[in-house]
C-alpha cells in the first residue's frame, strides 16, 4: 500500500511563500501520478494541480496558474508543490494525491492513496 505524507503547511501573510512536501512510500513512485487537492471549511474538496507519472506534463486549476508549482522528484519519491504570492482565498488543508494512471484529471474522484493533510492559513 502506497503511504504518503505531506509537510510544509503553516501560517503566512497574503503574498507571501510556502513549499510543501509529499513523500511517498510502500511503492513504485514511477508508476504513480501525483495531484494535489485542498479543502477549505464548509467547502468541497477541489482540484488544484497534478503531475504526470510521465513526461512531466502538469495541470492547474485557474485559480492558481501563475502563482504554484506541482514537481516530483523521483529520487527522492517526493512531489512538491510551491505557492507564490498566497491569498487568503488559499486557506484550507492541502492533501496530497496518488493515482495508479498516467494522470489525474480536475475533479478526478478515482484517488487510490492520500496524506494525512498539511493545513495551510493565509491571513490579510
Amino acid at each position: 500500500q502506497v503511504h504518503l505524507v505531506e509537510s510544509g503547511g503553516g501560517l503566512v501573510q497574503a503574498g507571501g511563500s510556502l513549499r510543501l512536501s509529499c513523500a511517498a512510500s510502500g511503492g513504485t513512485f514511477s508508476n504513480l501520478a501525483m495531484g494535489w487537492f485542498r479543502q477549505a471549511p464548509g467547502k468541497e474538496r477541489e482540484f488544484v494541480a497534478a503531475i504526470t507519472r510521465s513526461l512531466s506534463i502538469t495541470t492547474y486549476t485557474d485559480s492558481v496558474k501563475g502563482r504554484f508549482t506541482i514537481s516530483r522528484d523521483y529520487a527522492a519519491n517526493t512531489l512538491y508543490l510551491q505557492m507564490n504570492s498566497l491569498k487568503p482565498e488559499d486557506t484550507a488543508v492541502y492533501y496530497c494525491a496518488a493515482k495508479m494512471s498516467s494522470w489525474i484529471r480536475p475533479g478526478d474522484t478515482s484517488i487510490d492513496a492520500w496524506g494525512q493533510g498539511t493545513q495551510v492559513t493565509v491571513s490579510s
